[in-house]
């Protein structure tokens, strides 16, 4: 079977993935070990509660955090979790959700921390309480908006070095002297493996997107204080079908395939030989650097993302000698078969690397020269 003309088939047009770690394009490439593993758990059916309860303690192990799970993916983790911490394990609160009279709902978030996924704590019932200004938010702030209402604290671990705000140690040990949860967004800190293991351990509800680890795009994981996990346990999909309670987590299935996978991932991950994989993207984007040194009204150089998760190369584009700007010319890469994503930043253009394979190489080196050559 020819994978492209699978998709062509379907009306859809196969994409060469050079923009990273992108939900749009299907978020990972599953390794051959995860793949295996996901043909093999097709074999039997499974107990699900039971794959559920015995994956999240092997993660919790490899971790180092007291309680996990797996959920479909890194947003369904902090809808489950702002679900735990409203309703804890109150068997009538957690069937009343959505509906919120009478239980505390309110998440305080930090004025500078707004962000495009905030909605996913808004879903279950939670409510958004802004602290703090466009400056900055301070301590004293964040406790005097501490209130009856309120259910927890959220922080969004965007890896961004940000002084004017608190950092998620702060946050921690004001929820701690209140005796409130936090919920942590850290859907890529998946890298450094300590990074990883720090947020993971720290104690809140921390979310990760499993894609960022080579599962499956749909899956992600959930760590945290084992009384919130078992409450967002209750209110996912299988608590809803194992229990008699009416919880507002049945939507959010997953598959003992998708389970079974990020298991395997996670153990992967962190066993890979991650100094051999960042040469790997620095080989990479040296050979598409190498491609387009002659070209005129183009300057390259290698691009360290944040965490080394999807390293590159950033090309800076004379858009006046080019007589093209940069959107321009990221859209006509996204013309033609197979369509070739990148990012386009002001005058530059970012290649991301990690999701390319030898022979899509090729063909973006060759597509770049076209359009950067005109």
């Amino acid at each position: 079977m020819d994978p492209a003309q699978l998709y062509r088939d379907y009306g859809a047009t196969p994409v060469i993935n050079a923009a990273g770690y992108q939900t749009v394009l299907g978020g990972s490439r599953l390794s051959p070990e995860v793949q295996e593993a996901m043909i093999a758990a097709n074999r039997y059916y499974v107990e699900m509660d039971a794959l559920l309860r015995s994956t999240g303690e092997e993660i919790a192990h490899l971790l180092g955090s007291e309680a996990a799970m797996v959920t479909p993916g890194c947003a369904a983790a902090l809808a489950l979790s702002t679900a735990a911490c409203m309703s804890h394990s109150n068997p009538t609160w957690m069937e009343q959700l959505p509906h919120t009279t009478g239980i505390p709902n309110e998440f305080l978030l930090q004025f500078r921390q707004h962000y495009h996924y905030e909605r996913c704590l808004t879903v279950f019932g939670g409510k958004l309480v802004e602290v703090g200004t466009a400056e900055g938010t301070t301590r004293e702030q964040l406790e005097a908006m501490v209130g009856k209402r309120t259910a927890g604290i959220h922080y969004y671990a965007s890896g961004d070095k940000d002084d004017s705000i608190l950092n998620l140690t702060d946050v921690l040990s004001i929820a701690r002297s209140n005796s409130l949860p936090v919920t942590v967004d850290a859907a890529y800190q998946v890298f450094p493996l300590d990074t990883f293991r720090q947020y993971a351990s720290s104690g809140g509800m921390v979310g990760f997107g499993a894609k960022y680890i080579g599962a499956c795009n749909s899956t992600g994981i959930l760590c945290g204080p084992k009384y919130l996990i078992d409450a967002a346990y209750m209110h996912s999909f299988l608590g809803f079908e194992t229990s008699d309670y009416e919880t507002v987590g049945r939507p959010l299935k997953l598959d003992r395939q998708e389970i079974i996978a990020v298991v395997v991932a996670l153990k992967h991950w962190l066993q890979m030989d991650h100094n051999a994989r960042i040469e790997e993207q620095w080989r990479r984007a040296d050979l598409i650097l190498d491609a387009l040194r002659d070209v005129p009204c183009v300057a390259g150089r290698r691009h360290v993302e944040e965490n080394s998760l999807s390293n590159g190369v950033m090309l800076r584009v004379d858009e006046a000698g080019l007589k093209c700007t940069t959107p321009e010319i990221v859209a006509n890469l996204k013309q033609g078969d197979p369509s070739i994503w990148t990012r386009s930043y002001g005058d530059c253009i970012r290649v991301a690397v990690a999701h390319l394979v030898e022979d899509e190489l090729e063909i973006l080196i060759t597509r770049l020269r076209q359009q950067l050559a005109q």
